[in-house]
């Protein structure tokens, strides 16, 4: 969000996620902060929505790095620790008026045209991104590899510790709903991580 007012498009094949980023885009803080907040064995389901939108979007808020909107939360601790929600809620509502003008697209990353910029690249992880609705079984990571290294402009790839399609660097520990992974990153120019030589020992990717 450091540059949200510059010229952004979000592209994602997975229709939930780019109905959710347009109502977002239409939305009045209002319309998030009104979003319940679950107590202990209530459901998604159990609550009335102006449209499927809302409704999907506290269905990724109930969880920890989702793939997709749930039901129920996967670890009832997320819920029950103090604000969770409240503070996820007050954060997007806060926010809204920064991401108005993007431009935000269903499709697929092949079909974009290289022109220059900062490509922040994000796909389903070579080794766990078999989880998501749109998943990694069809992707060829060798022709992603070389799709990403011809970006005409500054490429930034995220992936976790086992992959090995491109020469990644560890970045981050980050914690899912049930372990803690290392976050790995790789760019067609320098940063920060590549002097850096961090620890991550006994750490499950």
């Amino acid at each position: 969000m450091k540059y949200f007012d510059r010229e952004v498009l979000l592209v994602d094949k997975y229709e939930i996620i780019i109905r959710i980023w347009k109502w977002l885009q239409k939305a009045s803080e209002q319309d998030i902060m009104s979003l319940p907040v679950l107590k202990k064995g209530e459901t998604v389901d159990m609550f009335n929505y102006d449209c499927e939108e809302q409704k999907w979007l506290l269905g990724m808020l109930i969880t920890a790095s989702p793939s997709q909107p749930k039901n129920t939360p996967s670890n009832w601790k997320i819920i029950e620790r103090p604000n969770t929600i409240n503070f996820k809620k007050n954060f997007i509502a806060s926010n809204l008026y920064k991401i108005k003008h993007w431009e935000v697209r269903l499709d697929d990353y092949r079909n974009l045209e290289n022109e220059k910029a900062t490509w922040f690249i994000d796909p389903p992880y070579q080794f766990g991104g078999e989880w998501y609705v749109e998943n990694n079984k069809n992707i060829d990571y060798n022709q992603l590899a070389d799709w990403c290294k011809g970006r005409n402009g500054q490429a930034i790839v995220c992936e976790n510790s086992k992959a090995n399609w491109l020469p990644f660097r560890q970045m981050a520990v980050m914690t899912g709903s049930k372990y803690k992974t290392v976050e790995m990153i790789w760019s067609n120019q320098q940063t920060n991580y590549d002097w850096e030589q961090l620890s991550f020992e006994g750490l499950s990717a």
